[in-house]
């Protein structure tokens, strides 16, 4: 194993690469803006208001875990009837 430059760095060339797919940090940065809003605007104290700035960091965890629950609920019903 050599660590030798490959011919593109040698000849002093710059290396672009291009990537696509950037729109999920611009919905992710929509849900967190919108997260703060709805967690911050309903403290009632600055300890609540902390706690909603670091719940709105991590609002997909929460979304995740609420979707789940109400598919398995939805689940249960059906496999009673």
């Amino acid at each position: 194993m050599t660590t030798e430059l490959s011919n593109v760095a040698q000849e002093g060339k710059k290396v672009v690469v291009n990537s696509q797919g950037g729109s999920s940090g611009a919905v992710y940065g929509l849900g967190l803006i919108g997260a703060w809003v709805y967690y911050i605007g309903r403290a009632s104290s600055f300890q609540e208001g902390v706690a909603g700035f670091f719940k709105g960091l991590v609002w997909p965890a929460f979304m995740v875990y609420e979707l789940l629950d109400f598919l398995n609920k939805n689940d249960e019903e059906t496999s009673q009837s």
